[in-house]
């Protein structure tokens, strides 16, 4: 398949929405954040907190993205805040694509580490294993943060 990665578009904006839904991955208020930090990206193109790249088929219809961004007040460690692939897309290898091009976006700013944080949810086990699968180490486990049985669990890659 033949795929291209490049910046967010304001055209792209209600295709994110039908795949974060798609998912079934995320609570409404969840979908909401996402939401935000994509407004927040294509409605204020100065700002330097989030970047956001796409991945679109030949077509330039959007099969997934990823958000992420410098971390206030260090020295080249970044976040990836978001990753979300269209579940009908999933499997193929587009999300490792996706993640190696944010690796290189930041290593272009002298990036030392990307951390990913995620929940310890059986829902997420799949998610989990994408990240070890693509080199990242869980580096720390902070239990019931996000609710009672429901762990923050973070990965790490460094550069």
């Amino acid at each position: 398949m033949k795929v291209t990665i490049r910046k967010l578009l304001p055209k792209d904006r209600e295709r994110l929405v039908n795949i974060l839904e798609a998912t079934g991955m995320f609570t409404p208020e969840e979908v909401m954040c996402a939401l935000e930090l994509i407004d927040i990206y294509l409605l204020h193109p100065e700002q330097k907190d989030y970047c956001i790249i796409c991945v679109v088929d030949a077509e330039d219809q959007v099969m997934g993205y990823a958000c992420f961004g410098p971390v206030p007040l260090t020295r080249g460690t970044y976040d990836l805040y978001w990753i979300v692939m269209d579940p009908a897309q999933q499997g193929l290898g587009l999300g490792s694509q996706l993640l190696k091009r944010v690796e290189e976006e930041i290593s272009k700013k002298q990036a030392r580490m990307l951390l990913i944080e995620t929940s310890s949810q059986p829902k997420y086990t799949k998610t989990r294993n994408f990240y070890l699968k693509n080199g990242y180490v869980e580096v720390s486990r902070i239990r019931d943060f996000y609710s009672v049985g429901d762990d923050r669990v973070t990965y790490q890659k460094t550069f």
